[in-house]
C-alpha cells in the first residue's frame, strides 16, 4: 500500500472517530434532555360543597292484624283515606301521594295451628310522598304524633325512613372542577418553589368521581359533594 492510500485511510479514521464521538455528544444531550422533561409532579386538588337537598322520598308506613280478612281490608283502606287527609291538610297534592297494594300474610298457613297466633291476618300498607318540597316533609314528620292520635301505629323501621335526594349536580360540576384544578395548581406551585424549580405545563390530568354523601346522621337533608381532580405537570430548572 503506497503513502497516499495509507494516509487516505488514517485521515478517512479520524473523521470516523469524530463523527462518532459528535455523535455520542448529541445523543447523551438528548438523554439529558428527556430526561429534564421527565421531571413530573403529581398532585391531588379537592373542592367540596354543603347543599340542601331537593327531593324528599318520605314512606308512612303501618300495620294491622284481624281474624276477618274482609275487615282487615277496609281497616287498612280507612286508614290510608285518614293518611291522605292529613297528608293534604300539610299542603300535599294527590301528584305528591302514592299508595301502595297492601301485604297480607295469612299466619295460620304459616304456622300450621291457629291456636299459635292471636290473629289469622296481618297487613301492612305503605303511603309514599315524593316531593321537592322538602322544607314541608320536615315540618310534616313533627306532627306524625296526630295519626298515632288516631290509632295509627306508624313504622319505624329502616325501611320506613324519609330518604333525602340531591338532583342538581349538574350545575355544580363546571366550578367544582375548575376549583379542585385551581387547588391542585396551588399545591403543585409550593413544590416547585420549595424544590427550587419552575412549574411547566400540564403532563396529564383525571377528574375523580362526584361523591354525595349526608352531611352527617343527624341532618341528612343537608348533604356534602366532593370531587378531587388530579394533575401532573412537568417541572424545569
Amino acid at each position: 500500500m503506497n503513502d497516499k492510500t495509507t494516509g487516505a485511510a488514517f485521515a478517512l479514521g479520524i473523521f470516523v472517530c469524530i463523527g462518532l464521538a459528535l455523535l455520542g455528544y448529541l445523543i447523551a444531550g438528548g438523554f439529558v434532555k428527556l430526561r429534564a422533561l421527565e421531571r413530573t409532579i403529581t398532585v391531588k386538588g379537592l373542592s367540596e360543597r354543603e347543599v340542601a337537598a331537593d327531593i324528599a322520598i318520605w314512606p308512612i308506613k303501618f300495620s294491622e292484624a284481624d281474624n276477618d280478612l274482609n275487615t282487615l281490608f277496609s281497616t287498612i283502606q280507612q286508614k290510608n283515606a285518614t293518611i291522605v287527609d292529613f297528608l293534604k291538610k300539610q299542603g300535599f297534592q294527590d301528584k305528591d301521594i302514592s299508595i301502595s297494594a297492601p301485604a297480607i300474610l295469612d299466619r295460620q298457613s304459616q304456622y300450621g295451628d291457629p291456636g299459635e297466633v292471636k290473629f289469622r291476618f296481618t297487613g301492612n300498607s305503605t303511603i309514599t310522598v315524593y316531593s321537592e318540597n322538602v322544607d314541608s316533609v320536615r315540618k310534616s314528620l313533627e306532627k306524625l304524633v296526630d295519626l298515632g292520635k288516631q290509632g295509627i301505629a306508624i313504622s319505624g323501621d329502616y325501611e320506613s325512613r324519609t330518604v333525602y335526594l340531591f338532583t342538581k349536580l349538574n350545575d355544580l360540576k363546571p366550578a367544582m372542577i375548575e376549583e379542585a384544578t385551581k387547588n391542585a395548581r396551588a399545591v403543585a406551585e409550593k413544590f416547585a418553589q420549595d424544590s427550587k424549580s419552575r412549574l411547566g405545563k400540564i403532563k396529564s390530568a383525571s377528574q375523580g368521581l362526584f361523591s354525595i354523601e349526608d352531611r352527617d346522621s343527624g341532618t341528612p337533608h343537608i348533604k356534602k359533594v366532593r370531587v378531587v381532580s388530579t394533575v401532573a405537570y412537568y417541572l424545569s430548572d
